[in-house]
C-alpha cells in the first residue's frame, strides 16, 4: 500500500466536492461521509442503507458499526455536512434498504476499494492536487483537520483507535517543519 496524504487545503476539499457532485451524486456522498467520520474505506463500503436510515426513511442522527479490522464497534453522530450529503444521494437514488450504500452501477454490490480509488484519484488530480491521494485520504483528511481545528491529540488518537500519539502525529502527516514552527513562532 502506498503512502498517501490527506488533503490539508480546504480550498481543495471544497473543489473536489464540486467535482465528485457533478460527476455523481454517490460519489460525492461518499467523499463527504468518508472525510467526516474517519471511517476506513472498508468500513465506509459495507454500510447499507438501512445503517444510515431509519425505517421512516430519514437520516439517522448516528451510525453504529463493527469495524473491519478492529472487530470494534464504533457509534457516533452523523454531522450536518454529511447528513446532507446522505439525504441528497438518497433522495435522488432508488436504492432498497437491504441495498449496499454506495452501490455500483454494475450490480447488486458495492463499489469495490479500487473504484473508490479511482474516483477519488481522478477527482484530486481535476482540482490539482499533487499529493498522493488514496482512499486512506478520507480518514486521514478526518483526522489532520481535526488536530488542525485544536482537538486534543489524546482525542483523535482515540477516534483512529491508534496506541500512541506518536503514531497519529506521524498518520496525519504533521512534518517535523510543522513541528519546528511551535518553536520559532511562539516567542514567550
Amino acid at each position: 500500500m502506498k503512502f498517501v496524504q490527506p488533503i490539508r487545503d480546504k480550498r481543495k476539499i471544497e473543489a473536489m466536492k464540486k467535482v465528485l457532485k457533478s460527476e455523481s451524486v454517490r460519489d460525492y456522498a461518499l467523499f463527504v461521509l468518508g472525510i467526516n467520520s474517519g471511517l476506513r474505506i472498508s468500513d465506509l463500503l459495507a454500510l447499507s442503507v438501512d445503517d444510515v436510515t431509519t425505517e421512516t426513511g430519514n437520516i439517522k442522527e448516528r451510525i453504529t458499526l463493527k469495524e473491519n479490522k478492529t472487530g470494534k464497534t464504533k457509534d457516533f453522530p452523523i454531522g450536518t455536512s454529511a447528513h446532507k450529503a446522505l439525504k441528497e444521494y438518497l433522495d435522488t437514488s432508488s436504492l432498497e434498504t437491504t441495498s449496499p450504500l454506495f452501490l455500483s452501477r454494475k450490480g447488486t454490490k458495492a463499489i469495490r476499494r479500487e473504484q473508490a480509488y479511482r474516483i477519488l484519484n481522478n477527482a484530486a488530480r481535476t482540482v490539482g492536487i499533487k499529493d498522493k491521494i488514496g482512499t486512506h485520504t478520507l480518514r486521514k483528511t478526518f483526522a489532520y483537520h481535526a488536530y488542525k481545528s485544536g482537538y486534543d491529540l489524546s482525542m483523535i488518537q482515540k477516534l483512529l483507535n491508534h496506541s500512541a500519539p506518536s503514531v497519529t502525529l506521524r498518520y496525519i502527516g504533521i512534518t517535523q517543519e510543522e513541528m519546528d514552527d511551535v518553536y520559532l513562532t511562539l516567542n514567550l
